[in-house]
C-alpha cells in the first residue's frame, strides 16, 4: 500500500542545491565488474567527509548511458553524504559486450553490479537502488529477489509491458514483431536489425510519444558517439516485462516519483506500481517523462533525498 510521502504543496525539508557540486566534494573512483564474460564499467563517487557512507547504485532507462545524467545525480547524491556508483550496462558506454536491451540481460547486470558495490571496502552496509524509466523497472524486480537491499527509488518506472499493447496502434504493434523477428533472424547469421530508439509523435521508433524526441535527445553530451539505433528484438521482450508483477515481493520501503503528465510511462500503471509495492511512498508531480531531469530536477532529487535519509536514519 502506498503512502504521498510529499506533494508538491508541501515539499521536504531538507534542501538540493541547483548548481552543480564542486569536484572537492567528492573523489571518483572506476569500477568495473564482469557479467557473463563482459566487463561492465561504472564511476564511484564518494563523498570525502564522510566516514563509511551508504551507497545509491544508479542505473539508467532505455538504451541510455551513465553521462546521460547520471552522473550529475550521483555528484548530487556525493554532495548530500551518500557514496553514489552510476554504472553502464553491457554494450553501453564504457562497458563490453552486445548493446543489448532485455530486460533479464540487465537485470544480471544490475546484479552484479550490487555486489561489486559490496566487496568496496570504507562504504557502510546500507544500499539503496536507484533507477529511472525502464531502470525504475529493473530495481523493482531486483530488490524482489534480493534481501540485501535497504531501499528502492524508482523515478517515472516501467512497470508494466501490458500497458505498449494498450498504448501503441496495431499498426505499430505489427511493425514492432516483424521489427524484432527480423532482428532474430539475422542474429542467427551475425548481422542485427535496428529501430531507433527515439523519434517524434507517429515515426517508427521505440520511444515516439509527445515529448519523447526533445526529452531524450537533451540528456545525450554534445561530445557523446553514440547512436540513436538499438536492436529491434527489445520490442518483442518488453511486452512480456513486468516488474509490477515481482512488486509484492519486495521487502525494503520503496518511493515510486510519478509524473501526472507523464506519456511515455502513464501514471496510471506507476500508481498501480506504488500500491502493489508493501512499504511504499508516492510523489506524483505534474510533470512528463523527461522534466525531472531538467525543469525539475532539484526539486524530485529533494524528494529522493528526503526519502533516502529517513530510510537511513539521517537527520
Amino acid at each position: 500500500m502506498s503512502a504521498p510521502l510529499a506533494t508538491p504543496d508541501r515539499p521536504p525539508a531538507r534542501r538540493v542545491r541547483g548548481e552543480r557540486p564542486s569536484p572537492e566534494r567528492f573523489a571518483t573512483r572506476r569500477l568495473t565488474f564482469a557479467v557473463e564474460g563482459d566487463d561492465c564499467v561504472g564511476t564511484l563517487y564518494r563523498p570525502r567527509d564522510v566516514d563509511d557512507p551508504d551507497t545509491v547504485v544508479l542505473g539508467h532507462g532505455f538504451a541510455a548511458e551513465a553521462d546521460f545524467g547520471l552522473d550529475r545525480l550521483a555528484e548530487h547524491l556525493a554532495d548530500v553524504g551518500y557514496a553514489a556508483f552510476a554504472f553502464d550496462y553491457r554494450g553501453f558506454g564504457d562497458s563490453g559486450g552486445e548493446p543489448l536491451v532485455l530486460p533479464s540481460r540487465q537485470i544480471a547486470d544490475w546484479e552484479a553490479a550490487l555486489d561489486r558495490v559490496r566487496g568496496v571496502d570504507a562504504l557502510g552496509d546500507g544500499i539503496a537502488l536507484w533507477g529511472v524509466s525502464l531502470g525504475g523497472g529493473h530495481v523493482v524486480s531486483v530488490a524482489a529477489e534480493r534481501y540485501d537491499v535497504d531501499a528502492v527509488v524508482a523515478r517515472t518506472p516501467f512497470a508494466d509491458g501490458r500497458s505498449l499493447l494498450r498504448s501503441k496502434s496495431p499498426r505499430y504493434l505489427l511493425r514492432a514483431v516483424g521489427a524484432g523477428v527480423r532482428d532474430r533472424l539475422a542474429g542467427l547469421v551475425g548481422r542485427s536489425h535496428e529501430v531507433k530508439v527515439y523519434g517524434r509523435p507517429g515515426e517508427f521508433a521505440a520511444l515516439n510519444e509527445p515529448g519523447a524526441l526533445d526529452g531524450y535527445a537533451a540528456l545525450i553530451p554534445r561530445d557523446s558517439t553514440w547512436q540513436n539505433g538499438t536492436r529491434a528484438r527489445a520490442l518483442l521482450a518488453l511486452p512480456r516485462y513486468r516488474p509490477v508483477a515481482d512488486a509484492s515481493a519486495v521487502t525494503c520501503p520503496a518511493l515510486v516519483v510519478a509524473g501526472t503528465e507523464d506519456q511515455v510511462v502513464p501514471y496510471k500503471y506507476t500508481d498501480r506500481l506504488a500500491d502493489e509495492l508493501p512499504d511504499s511512498s508516492l510523489v506524483a508531480l505534474p510533470m512528463g517523462h523527461f522534466d525531472a531531469w531538467d525543469d525539475r530536477f532539484t526539486e524530485v532529487l529533494a524528494h529522493e533525498v528526503a526519502f533516502l535519509d529517513a530510510v537511513f536514519e539521517r537527520a
